[in-house]
């Protein structure tokens, strides 16, 4: 395996890392303090100087050619492999408002993949040339309320054929980036035949959100907070009605098309943690010099050191692990880098917390007030341990894999 920085990739990522820190970095908390702030009163929309500072920063991405790095296997994207991007993300995910100032932001990047992979010609020109651009953002309406979705095979959100239509029922909860004004596409999943196989139960469907019948009940709260402006949203569908031309793939095909989108992005979330880790590292040591208690510093109290040195190994033993996640996935594909996947996607929020845990520690009160990121770093790897399937379910499968090797052993 070579899971090192490529001379190709190399100047990319001086480049983003570059970007990040002189650019963006010193905008990130303007931009969040702006939320509220639109004279509607409304908290998903973006303020003037909120838009000022995304359409400049995107602009500055795009005249020095950082755009849309995500897309593998596409003459649509960059030509990266997923080790490179990776390294990528990495740096992205320093700053909370990074991946979309270069058009990689979640869930906008799976979306964009599944449009590119499995759409029809009708559904890029409507919708992935706009989300390529940046034009527009995007929602992927999976989850819901009654079940646990982890289980996706589960899922009974109603679509029932009605002539050349669909008629959709049901709720959907947590649905980033439902409530930003600037969505333009959804991406639902829907039970079209309960009495089909488990995996061809579902079919995949792209729509529009103004479709008639949608209705967004409430944001959902994440440790008491909003996430505004982004959100995730609580949506209820009465008697939606889609045409047959917008179903994705196939029917029955909407677990194969979930299943393909998830591979990516999972890596992505991954590595993104590994940079806020990362951050959280520098903070953590920055703090630990610069402060003193009893007449000695920081870093010199209790067991320090050693948090320190753990929170280095932990870091890059997690890096390696989803490096090679993604160089499975290069190279073997989405089905067999599955195993991979699931391991870095347990490791990594898990490190990434317990790194942040410790930097808001040495910070004290401060590390978990409003006057540093950490806070919100823990909020958000806390959350991702949900996010595309909880823990439970991802050890699960590395266990299912791990026993297969022993299956037909005889004693």
């Amino acid at each position: 395996m070579d899971l090192g920085i490529t001379a190709r990739v190399a100047p990319l990522i001086a480049q983003v890392r570059e970007m990040v820190q002189t650019d963006i970095a010193p905008l990130d908390a303007e931009f969040h303090a702006e939320v509220g702030r639109h004279p509607s009163g409304d908290r998903f929309r973006h303020t003037d100087r909120q838009l000022e500072i995304l359409d400049g920063l995107k602009d500055l991405a795009r005249k020095r050619g950082l755009w849309n790095f995500w897309l593998t296997g596409s003459d649509r994207g960059y030509g990266l492999t997923t080790v490179e991007y990776a390294y990528l993300a990495e740096e992205m995910g320093k700053v909370g408002i990074a991946a979309e100032v270069f058009n990689c932001n979640a869930p906008d990047t799976g979306n964009m993949e599944v449009l590119e992979r499995y759409g029809t010609a009708a559904h890029k020109d409507r919708w992935l040339g706009r989300l390529l651009e940046g034009e527009i953002r995007s929602a992927y309406v999976m989850t819901e309320p009654d079940i646990a979705s982890s289980d996706a095979a589960q899922l009974k959100f109603r679509a029932e054929r009605d002539g050349d239509h669909y008629v959709l029922n049901g709720e959907k909860w947590w649905i980033s980036g439902a409530g930003d004004p600037r969505c333009g596409l959804y991406i639902v999943m829907a039970m079209s035949d309960p009495d089909a196989a488990k995996h061809g139960r579902h079919t995949m469907f792209v729509m529009d959100p103004d479709t008639p019948g949608i209705e967004k009940l409430r944001p959902m709260q994440v440790f008491g907070q909003d996430d505004a402006p982004h959100g995730h949203l609580h949506l209820r569908f009465s008697d939606v009605r889609v045409p047959v031309e917008n179903i994705v793939l196939g029917e029955g095909r909407g677990f194969e098309v979930a299943q393909g989108r998830l591979g990516p992005g999972r890596i992505h979330h991954c590595m993104r943690a590994i940079g806020q880790a990362e951050k959280a590292l520098e903070m953590m040591c920055r703090r630990g010099l610069a402060r003193e208690a009893f007449g000695r510093k920081l870093v010199e109290l209790g067991a320090n050191y050693d948090i320190i040195a753990n929170a280095r190994m932990e870091i890059e033993m997690a890096r390696l692990l989803c490096l090679k996640a993604a160089w499975m996935m290069d190279t073997k594909g989405v089905r067999e880098a599955q195993p991979w996947i699931s391991q870095i996607k347990v490791v990594a929020p898990l490190m990434a917390g317990k790194v942040i845990d410790e930097a808001m520690q040495m910070h004290g009160a401060g590390g978990i007030s409003q006057d540093f990121d950490l806070a919100h770093m823990w909020t958000h790897v806390r959350t991702l341990r949900f996010a595309d399937g909880p823990d439970a379910v991802h050890r699960r499968q590395v266990a299912r894999a791990e026993l297969r090797k022993y299956v037909n052993d005889r004693v």
